[in-house]
């Protein structure tokens, strides 16, 4: 396959340069155009073939759970203080709830979480059934998911880390790919071209038909 050839030859070119003292994560850009952003958003998880990082994830449950922070609904209360709701927001990545309890976290959390993309979805994130084999299969799920949602003309992922091997971090980026062709109205017409690259790195750019630019 054609991008998958380039994407290596960009990782070999990518670790070329000077190492650095931390490890850097990947980062997908891919670069839209003839696309309306207000007609088609898109909004949808990727599952991950590898993950790239473990989540901190906070539940809203009627129940306190073990191995999961946990808001139960009778602590809401407590983050109507705007101090103690800024640092909840802030210090988790995933919020999920219970089914039952969602109109009330819309209320309670709804304006803090809404903005900021953090509101428990009902594409991952709100649990029928509260048990310990559903727990830890929508933990995985969200450690190997990431976000794509379409703010502007450009999609921006973390995709991997610098520590990855080349194969997994081809597998995660292809997988994100072609869930945003297979997405996006026009398909490849609608994908002017992908960029690759590190924290501290200039990106690489590769044309929509895999040829290295």
């Amino acid at each position: 396959m054609e991008l998958e050839k380039e994407l290596k030859k960009a990782l070999e070119h990518l670790r070329k340069e000077k190492e650095k003292k931390f490890n850097q994560t990947v980062d997908l850009i891919i670069n839209l155009q003839k696309y309306d952003l207000k007609k088609s958003p898109l909004n949808l998880f990727v599952l991950l073939p590898h993950k790239v990082k473990e989540k901190k994830i906070c539940a809203f449950l009627e129940s306190k759970q073990k191995n999961l922070d946990t808001i139960t609904k009778d602590e809401f209360k407590k983050y109507s203080d705007k101090k103690e709701l800024k640092k909840m927001v802030n210090k988790f990545d995933f919020f999920i709830s219970e089914a039952s309890l969602m109109a009330g976290v819309a209320t309670a959390f709804g304006r803090a979480l809404g903005p900021v993309g953090k509101m428990p979805s009902p594409q991952l994130g709100i649990i029928a059934n509260v048990n310990e084999k559903e727990i830890n299969e929508i933990k995985n799920r969200i450690n190997r998911s990431v976000k794509v949602k379409t703010k502007e003309s450009s999609i921006k992922l973390a995709i991997g880390k610098q520590s990855m091997k080349d194969e997994e971090i081809i597998e995660n980026i292809l997988s994100v790919y072609n869930a945003v062709l297979k997405a996006l109205p026009k398909g490849k017409d609608n994908i002017r071209n992908i960029e690759i690259k590190f924290t501290m790195t200039k990106p690489v750019k590769i044309s929509e038909d895999g040829t290295k630019k």
